[in-house]
């Protein structure tokens, strides 16, 4: 910043974020309604295809929102609303608490029982081998789920459970009107995507460390343009508070910094290396023992 102090003028809200969300959940309201009278092959291959990438552009489109770059820091309960709706397509509540323990990882990223993005001991000691590593790729979604559970629990706030009620409600919604295999849809493209799925190389390519020393790697790929800029990760994380729309315009304005950093181009590479290369595991992340005061959301 001292060197480059026009990146502040990024620091602004991204309202165009606001109606492309709001698109996308018109988008998979239209693929529930679609694919109610399919014969189930067609109903797994669209919640694969289809289904699976809207879920996980969705789900960082909630990544968005948790940073509050749809409607500003000056309406945090807004886009804390949003989250909300912006979560109903995905069949599963989701926004909220990803909301709580995301702000830790970019507080204290790596923080031993603090940031939730470093695997168990339990992953790291099982999923050792490459039909192993392949297995833990595949429960992704599950081990996202459990790992704060067992790691940093948390008390229950009043938006986890309005979040909660709303995706319930919701659910039992789009199965009164359209019935089970819209339901299937709904969820199946939720675990798909976040799965077994070219998109999914974005968990493993940002923090796992494939050369000593490099704890944060970039990806500048087509996939950003389902994924709201997050392959921008080195910038993202010098810069929570600028939207994934603005952050190749910081590896462009310091481009100094950025460019000779190791990068990845290919999400599908980085999945089949880290099934394929044996020296990394669930193990290979940076963990910090922390001290001093820590505080949570």
């Amino acid at each position: 910043l001292a060197k480059h102090p026009e990146i502040k003028a990024l620091m602004k809200p991204d309202y165009n974020l606001i109606w492309v969300v709001v698109l996308m959940v018109l988008a998979q309201l239209t693929a529930f309604y679609l694919v109610k009278d399919l014969d189930w092959k067609w109903v797994i291959f669209w919640a694969y295809v289809f289904g699976s990438c809207i879920s996980h552009s969705m789900t960082l489109a909630i990544h968005e929102i948790s940073h509050n770059s749809a409607f500003g820091n000056s309406k945090a309960m807004w886009n804390r609303w949003f989250g909300i709706f912006a979560n109903l397509p995905l069949g599963l509540p989701y926004s909220i608490s990803f909301k709580r323990y995301h702000m830790d990882h970019h507080r204290y990223l790596g923080g031993d029982g603090i940031d939730v993005d470093i695997p168990t001991n339990f992953e790291g000691w099982f999923f050792c081998t490459r039909f192993r590593k392949f297995i833990w790729i595949v429960l992704q979604p599950f081990f996202y789920a459990i790992r704060p559970l067992c790691i940093n629990p948390k008390p229950i706030t009043r938006l986890e459970i309005i979040n909660l009620l709303a995706q319930l409600l919701f659910d039992v919604v789009i199965y009164y009107l359209w019935g089970l295999k819209s339901t299937f849809y709904m969820l199946a493209g939720s675990v798909l995507g976040l799965g077994l799925h070219p998109i999914s190389g974005h968990f493993i390519a940002e923090h796992y460390m494939f050369l000593k020393g490099h704890e944060t790697y970039s990806y500048y790929g087509p996939l950003n343009l389902l994924t709201f800029n997050v392959g921008y990760h080195n910038e993202h994380h010098d810069f929570p508070n600028i939207p994934g729309k603005s952050l190749p315009l910081v590896k462009k304005i310091a481009a100094e910094y950025y460019d000779n950093l190791p990068q990845y181009n290919s999400w599908i590479k980085v999945l089949y290396d880290f099934v394929m290369d044996d020296t990394i595991s669930p193990y290979s992340r940076m963990k910090r023992q922390l001290k001093g005061e820590v505080k949570q959301d």
